[in-house]
């Protein structure tokens, strides 16, 4: 039987290097770091100052002033990137079936903000002077139910929360219910918004934020020796995907396929990654597997890369796991080094970029690569963009608790 194939057809993103896909895209190729000072809050009793904060972002560029005012900020990053997704896919919503189109969109922090103003105001005043749209401003699934509510979808509406992994687990999703018949155009990606002084003090009190405050443009720095962990940021996506036979019957431009996925668990820790990289490896291999490719076809990976000590050296190991004696001639890169640890929306943002890697035949590097560690010993992509041909890529997603998703890609010309 012949495999339904999933286009991808519009793309819309936001991260703290661009507010579109040009901008992002742009940022990428120029190795441009978003990192600076958190501006969100006073700093000045926290481990970690910096942040890769999104900037100029104006919801109501697609957004009504009344929608904005009932939105979080992740919320909004979402819808604003789902319109932007749709314009650029040349979709007319108005004449499919509402029923057919849905979205699936991972976020894993909700909205800390909102959710600690609530908690202040509650210590402050007593039971009883809370905000009335509290809770659904807080909640995770937000982000899908928003963009439903924006583009009148009434088809499949999921919000995925798994940890890190979740923009990849969403993407993953909404390309299973196309191939299953469950609908004919789905809207997928991930959102997060999670700069907050909760968020930033807890995960300094794990000790995985980079501290390197003096120099944030240089903090974060995937697979160096020098790492000393990851720069939180935010951002979002989100791909409009469609069977290739549904894209092409309205003359869609197709800017990719989503060949294949692969999910599994470490079964290991509530926030250590399995040591020996054994399960990371099976969702590689899984998402090779299951996009009907074979290894050689993948000729990049954009990698988790956290530029945490413990998750780029099990990641390198992974990697090896998974492609043996080839794995020191694929390109890896972490985007993570420019835009930061978006958190629920890494594998959405990071699976742009994997798109974009393809489709421009140039791979985003790893910049901050300057003092190489003797456990992280294969191609990172150092600094410097690099021209290539490649048919396929990986776009790797790691969450807290071992939940792994691995998302395989193919250009528009495979």
């Amino acid at each position: 039987m012949e495999q339904t194939r999933i286009a991808v057809t519009g793309i819309g993103v936001y991260s703290a290097i661009g507010n579109n896909k040009k901008e992002f895209w742009n940022g990428l190729i120029e190795g441009k770091s978003g990192a600076g000072a958190i501006s969100s809050f006073d700093t000045t009793d926290y481990k970690s100052k910096i942040a890769a904060e999104i900037k100029d972002f104006d919801p109501q560029e697609f957004l009504s002033r009344k929608r904005t005012r009932r939105m979080s900020r992740f919320s909004q990053l979402a819808s604003c990137a789902a319109i932007q997704a749709v314009q650029e896919s040349g979709i007319q919503l108005d004449t499919m079936d509402p029923l057919r189109t849905g979205a699936v969109v991972g976020t894993a922090a909700g909205d800390y903000e909102n959710l600690e103003a609530q908690h202040q105001k509650l210590l402050e005043k007593g039971p009883g002077f809370g905000n009335p749209l509290a809770v659904p401003m807080i909640i995770p699934n937000m982000s899908s139910a928003n963009i439903g509510i924006d583009l009148g979808l009434t088809g499949p509406n999921i919000g995925i929360t798994t940890a890190c992994a979740s923009g990849g687990h969403a993407i993953a999703m909404a390309a299973m219910i196309l191939k299953t018949g469950g609908a004919d155009v789905m809207f997928a990606g991930g959102a997060e918004a999670a700069i907050s002084p909760i968020t930033v003090n807890a995960y300094g009190c794990m000790g995985v934020l980079t501290s390197r405050n003096d120099d944030p443009k240089k903090a974060s720095r995937p697979f160096d020796a020098e790492r000393d962990g990851f720069l939180i940021g935010e951002g979002a996506a989100v791909l409009v995907l469609e069977t290739e036979a549904h894209a092409r019957a309205r003359g869609a431009e197709i800017l990719g396929y989503i060949a294949g996925a692969g999910m599994t668990s470490d079964a290991y820790s509530i926030a250590i990654p399995e040591p020996d990289g054994k399960s990371a490896a099976a969702a590689m291999k899984m998402a090779v597997q299951n996009g009907g490719l074979n290894y050689e076809d993948i000729g990049y990976i954009n990698a988790h890369g956290t530029s945490t000590r413990a998750n780029d050296k099990i990641e390198t190991i992974a990697i090896k796991h998974a492609f043996g004696e080839a794995a020191p001639r694929i390109p890896i890169s972490s985007t993570k080094s420019m835009i930061g640890h978006t958190l629920g929306a890494a594998g959405a943002v990071e699976a742009v970029a994997t798109l974009l890697a393809l489709q421009e035949g140039v791979l985003p590097p790893t910049i901050n690569y300057e003092n190489p560690d003797p456990e992280c010993d294969l191609d990172y992509v150092p600094n410097q963009p690099r021209e290539t041909s490649i048919r396929g890529a990986l776009s790797n997603s790691f969450g807290f608790g071992g939940q792994n998703c691995v998302l395989a890609f193919t250009g528009p010309n495979t």
